[in-house]
């Protein structure tokens, strides 16, 4: 599978660090990440970013996809839902943004083609990340083949658990399955000392990662009106260099 837009050669790691807000975007791209997934809320998994800090993020010198989820809860999207994702998809390639992460399943577990083909179609010439509504799918395996057909160029995934780690006899089995016709790239729970086995997977060289740290404030009243929701956390450029240095070292 080839890398489009910031891998180059398969055999070199990436590191795509998830951020939502300017200052975690500025941290990761100092701390040497090589790919950005843009987002808002990642609290609660991720959101869309504003337009605004989509316009702000084109302006860096690394890639940036931005992920398409207009709301918390399941990927069963409604009619209404999938009509502000394009309109969303449609924003980030006019900002210039290089690629988008989006996922949409129906109620059954199966891909949603057909709210992916709009989004895909709303897309035109952007990089294709299919999202962790990837983990609640019926079925990883075919979900693969479909994602595959549609034209992704990589799957977050953690193999269905809450962390990459204890998904790793998945991930294996996804990675073979994909036998470099696709990226496999894990995420949830990515940290320097779990990089060595995720990267030890069968043609696995995209890492996915916050590389942050939790988030403090000195003012009571944040917390206590629900301006600063608990387990909140900042991506820091050390976090950011730790885990891109556990990669170059696993790939010694």
């Amino acid at each position: 599978m080839k890398e489009r837009d910031g891998g180059g050669d398969c055999r070199k790691p990436v590191l795509e660090v998830c951020v939502d807000d300017p200052a975690g975007l500025a941290a990761a791209i100092e701390g040497g990440a090589d790919r950005i997934e843009l987002c808002s809320a990642l609290t609660v998994g991720g959101l869309t970013p504003s337009h605004g800090f989509m316009a702000h993020a084109a302006r860096s010198p690394i890639p940036v996809h931005a992920l398409i989820r207009p709301r918390t809860g399941d990927f069963a999207f409604t009619t209404d839902d999938v009509r502000v994702m394009v309109d969303d998809v449609r924003a980030a390639r006019s900002a210039g943004l290089a690629g988008v992460v989006i996922g949409a399943l129906r109620p059954d577990g199966q891909l949603d083609v057909a709210a992916l083909e709009a989004l895909i179609a709303a897309a035109d010439g952007m990089d294709l990340t299919l999202d962790r509504a990837f983990d609640l799918a019926a079925d990883q395996e075919e979900t693969l083949e479909t994602a595959l057909r549609l034209g992704f160029s990589r799957i977050l995934t953690s193999g269905g658990a809450k962390t990459a780690i204890e998904g790793l006899p998945r991930l294996e089995r996804l990675a073979k399955q994909a036998s470099g016709r696709i990226s496999i790239m894990p995420g949830s729970g990515v940290r320097p000392e779990t990089v060595g086995a995720l990267l030890a997977l069968p043609g696995v060289f995209e890492l996915h990662a916050s590389c942050s740290e939790p988030a403090t404030t000195t003012d009571p009243r944040l917390p206590a009106f629900g301006f600063l929701q608990p387990g909140e956390r900042r991506t820091t450029v050390e976090a950011v260099r730790a885990v891109k240095a556990a990669m170059v070292v696993a790939r010694r």
